[in-house]
């Protein structure tokens, strides 16, 4: 059998359920900034107004069968909503075990706002969805239809069973400390989120078991500006008031005994984002890479931004060398003051002329 056969079937199998005490895993996307509460539902709403977020991955393109995942998240920050939290909705899916299995996910996600201090606010979040997986019995090939001189020639005696589509509840919990100093020039925040929290069975077999595996999260965000108009979240720059901006960031994740870190630094300038970021497995075969990445922010209005992003996964150390790395597009999509249920209200007060310019609710300035 031909090595470039080996992974997509290793992984089929761990998909179906037959190969047991392997286990399928989330998808990693390089720009988690921009797909925040895909890693914790607590960061829903997490600062005021309504965002849109698309995101496209296409992992080792150089493979005959790339993994492609599609992202879509869209939530609402309001002060006035129980809680002072914010409401969301996740869908996302992508294309594993050499594309012959997709997974589908939709879900719900509510943020609870709690103060803690003038400069210091804390928030919960839950995420109520359904996971579902589909396979293409047709385009598996299994061990006796192949020959070792002619490849696939032969008849399996496999029968698929009725069913080739599995759906199941899934939740996930988290929460976020988010600060900020009284000058406003200094902000961030840390948080921890698990998924996948009952470990749903999503075997394909009635006769197999294929548990999804809890996926524990911690991140963090510090974000740093520079220059006069530090303290705005205004997404609007004009003339000499635009400051530079820096985010540094991280994430460290840990689902099925595979453990990963990410970390790196973004900037933020005229509109324009550039950013690296070291990606390494901590586990088992050590891979490692850079991710490469590069944006601009378009504002319509001051408070109506759209924000592009592109990033590139190079490969540096690993087995996957030659792979072809990995690509990310985002599109972000920004209402600021956009209000339901009539803003303000809520969070903890700055005083003087912290956090928004003038006073007002507690609102950590967002780097995107």
């Amino acid at each position: 059998m031909k090595k470039r056969f080996i992974f997509p079937i290793l992984v089929i199998l761990s998909m179906l359920g037959i190969a047991p005490g392997t286990y399928a895993q989330d998808m990693n996307y390089s720009q988690y900034f921009s797909t925040p509460i895909y890693y914790n539902p607590a960061y829903t709403g997490i600062n005021s107004g309504l965002r849109a977020r698309f995101l496209f991955r296409d992992q080792w393109p150089s493979l005959p069968n790339p993994f492609k995942s599609y992202y879509f998240s869209a939530d609402l920050g309001d002060r006035n909503l129980p809680g002072s939290g914010g409401v969301g909705i996740m869908i996302n899916q992508d294309t594993p075990g050499a594309g012959l299995i997709k997974n589908f996910g939709a879900a719900l996600t509510i943020g609870v706002r709690i103060p803690l201090t003038s400069f210091m606010v804390s928030q919960l979040g839950i995420k109520a969805g359904i996971m579902q997986r589909t396979v293409n019995w047709g385009d598996l090939v299994f061990a006796d239809q192949l020959s070792g001189k002619y490849g696939n020639i032969y008849q399996s005696s496999f029968v698929p069973p009725d069913a080739n589509k599995r759906v199941v509840p899934d939740f996930g919990v988290g929460g976020v400390l988010q600060f900020i100093n009284p000058q406003g020039n200094i902000s961030g925040n840390i948080g921890l989120g698990v998924d996948h929290i009952f470990q749903p069975d999503v075997s394909f077999l009635s006769s197999g078991s294929s548990q999804y595996p809890r996926k524990w999260v911690g991140q963090f965000d510090l974000i740093v500006v520079s220059g006069p108009g530090g303290s705005s979240s205004s997404a609007m720059s004009r003339g000499g008031d635009d400051p530079l901006k820096f985010n540094l960031g991280g994430i460290y994740q840990s689902q099925a005994n595979l453990n990963s870190l990410q970390i790196g630094l973004n900037l933020l300038k005229y509109n324009i984002y550039v950013g690296g970021w070291y990606k390494s497995t901590m586990t088992g075969v050590v891979n490692s890479a850079v991710a490469l990445v590069a944006g601009y922010r378009y504002s319509f209005y001051e408070d109506m931004n759209l924000k592009f992003m592109y990033s590139y996964d190079l490969q540096v150390s690993g087995a996957l060398q030659g792979t072809g790395g990995a690509h990310e597009i985002s599109l972000i999509l920004e209402f600021d003051k956009l209000s339901i249920f009539g803003g303000g209200g809520g969070g903890g007060y700055l005083p003087g002329g912290a956090g928004r310019r003038g006073g007002g609710p507690m609102e950590c300035p967002s780097f995107y």
